[in-house]
């Protein structure tokens, strides 16, 4: 089973080393992970997607929590939560393709963000299993590159667990 885990930690040089680190020396796959700045200055938010059964990660979120940098981790698969990624996929566009390729994208409600010669780059935001859905009817028009954020999550409501201040609360 997936896991979205959602841990605060300083916005320090090498904090995402040892996170890293902690998965690698115990051998727990990271499916996706992505890091940006919070809402709190000084502490960034990382999301990291992890498989396992719930031994497994309260395990991890028990090691991520004695990171020194590290000021908080929530287990959010089992909440109400907003989960999107983002996608850019570059679409080969030739052959009269590209009208299709607009039509997709708007069913999936994605943006074409770029056109070239042969190409047309499209952008879609949404649940994962959307964001599959669009990429499965696209390559058969033959996927020239294409990049994913991975998950980002957030608690929906005010429950306590979606931010997190320097002291950790």
């Amino acid at each position: 089973m997936k896991h979205t885990l959602v841990a605060w930690m300083e916005d320090k040089p090498g904090v995402l080393n040892r996170v890293s680190s902690l998965f690698r020396r115990r051998n727990y796959n990271i499916e996706s992970l992505s890091v940006g700045h919070s809402e709190t200055p000084g502490i960034s938010r990382m999301t990291i997607v992890v498989s396992g059964d719930d031994r497994v990660v309260d395990q991890v979120v028990r090691q991520l929590q004695k990171l020194i940098n590290v000021t908080k981790v929530a287990d959010v698969t089992s909440k109400a939560a907003v989960i999107r990624e983002l996608a850019l996929i570059k679409v080969k566009a030739a052959n009269g393709g590209r009208s299709e390729i607009i039509e997709l994208t708007n069913i999936f409600r994605a943006r074409i963000v770029d056109v070239g010669a042969a190409t047309v780059t499209v952008e879609i935001t949404g649940p994962e299993d959307r964001v599959n859905s669009l990429i499965g009817l696209l390559e058969p028009f033959g996927i020239e590159e294409m990049t994913r954020t991975g998950r980002v999550a957030m608690v929906r409501g005010n429950d306590g667990s979606g931010s997190c201040d320097l002291n950790g609360a």
